[in-house]
């Protein structure tokens, strides 16, 4: 397999989603974590209890923000107050990078906290790409995107999902965090090959990798996040790994959370899986 020849790309190594569950075993045990992703929007406030565990917590861990709020694909006007916390909580955590969600979530000021999917055409992704513009223009850099899963598609799509990603990111220079869980499960749900997604997204854009678990239904199949990744989704990471080369990646997990110590077990497989083409990277 041809590896994506991106040198410039940050590769942050292995890492998590920092959950309240975790800060004191993070802080009294150190775990074997290379980095951390944040929820923004828990973090988005004058000062408290997640400010003190996170100001502790990122004295020694890398960090990067993960929004759920953005709603980049609405047609409501971008919500300027939240891009200013936003910048707010950017300058005082400092992070690598600074991702939200491809997708909308809710219209004249009601948020429906869902992912909602995009018709996937030429319109709709000059309206976003216009839109993550005035976002990287206010936060000074640019934005990683991520791919959601889906249980519908819309009549006005013209063209594929990762055709209408790989449009957007042209359009708006920005960047992609890439969901492999969300693939294997939208393909499932779709009836799609999920390595020709990953085939078909910029590799020179994907500049960080999400796991997961989710719930199948036996007809359709719902993200989750709150069980350990499956086989088949961690055979298509490695697959993406060996399409892409070595990229940051994180488990998430949401509900029904284990210990700290299992999680690490769990990011030791994604460990074990990218080894061969770190070394592949060095050796390059």
């Amino acid at each position: 397999m041809q590896l994506s020849q991106d040198t410039d790309r940050p590769f942050l190594g292995f890492g998590l989603g920092l959950r309240t569950d975790h800060y004191h075993s993070i802080l009294e045990t150190s775990p074997n974590l290379d980095w951390l992703e944040i929820i923004s929007e828990n973090y988005m406030v004058p000062g408290g209890k997640p400010l003190y565990f996170l100001d502790r917590i990122r004295a020694n861990y890398p960090m990067v923000m993960h929004g759920v709020s953005l709603s980049i694909g609405s047609s409501t006007e971008l919500d300027l107050s939240y891009l200013r916390d936003l910048r707010v909580l950017a300058d005082r955590v400092e992070p690598a990078w600074i991702s939200d969600h491809l997708c909308w979530t809710g219209v004249h000021g009601q948020n429906m906290h869902d992912l909602l999917p995009l018709p996937y055409n030429e319109e709709t992704a000059r309206h976003v790409a216009e839109r993550v513009d005035v976002v990287q223009d206010y936060l000074g850099r640019r934005i990683l995107l991520e791919n959601v899963s889906s249980y519908a598609s819309y009549i006005d799509s013209t063209m594929s999902e990762w055709e209408f990603i790989s449009l957007i990111c042209e359009k708006a220079d920005c960047l992609l965090l890439l969901d492999v869980n969300n693939i294997y499960v939208s393909s499932f749900n779709h009836a799609f090959d999920p390595r020709q997604f990953i085939d078909g997204v910029p590799a020179g854009r994907v500049q960080q990798i999400h796991l997961a678990g989710h719930h199948n239904h036996v007809d359709y199949i719902i993200d989750t996040h709150d069980a350990p990744v499956i086989d088949p989704v961690w055979d298509l990471y490695g697959y993406a790994m060996s399409r892409l080369g070595p990229i940051s990646t994180m488990i998430e997990r949401d509900d029904h959370i284990p210990e700290l110590d299992e999680l690490v077990r769990e990011l030791d497989v994604a460990r074990n899986i990218a080894a061969p083409y770190l070394k592949l990277k060095q050796t390059a």
